[in-house]
């Protein structure tokens, strides 16, 4: 199955432009671009207040691994497995990820900094997600009773 999004011929620029237009409407304090050696936007950051404290979100943009995930897809095809294509799907992965987290927040389903918590960023610069990686937290791996080899049991089987 192709990967979302793999026939968009709009530019990184334009997608980054339009996710920080996205976060200034829905309350982002200030927004960053971050950009990797080459020259390429790498990474989006911005802040929010959660309770009048301002918390720091950072959305990297994994071209590397929308690549590979492009490379190894049936669907996709020759022409379009390549770097630059590669950014412009990651961009719209990203923003279309972005537009489904703010429609949670939106509909009352979810808090703005519950959506965007493994983005968080610490004063060290390390992500909610890599300081809970790091730390090699037990109490999330429990599984529960209907869990059967990694899928929910349904009762009929």
């Amino acid at each position: 199955m192709p990967i979302l999004n793999y026939t968009t011929s709009v530019g990184a620029a334009k997608t980054v432009g339009e996710i920080q237009a996205i976060l200034g409407k829905h309350g982002a304090r200030s927004i960053t671009t971050d950009y990797d050696d080459n020259g390429n936007v790498s990474g989006v950051g911005f802040v929010i207040l959660v309770d009048g404290l301002p918390l720091s979100i950072r959305l990297p943009c994994n071209v590397d691994g929308v690549y590979s995930a492009m490379y190894k897809a049936k669907g996709v095809p020759n022409r379009a497995k390549t770097k630059l294509q590669a950014r412009r799907v990651a961009w719209r992965i990203l923003k279309d990820w972005l537009e489904a987290q703010l429609a949670l927040y939106q509909a009352g389903q979810a808090e703005m900094a519950e959506v965007f918590m493994p983005y968080a960023i610490s004063g060290d610069g390390r992500s909610a997600y890599q300081m809970f990686r790091e730390s090699h937290i037990k109490q999330l791996n429990a599984a529960p009773d209907n869990v059967v080899e990694g899928k929910f049991a349904t009762g009929t089987e």
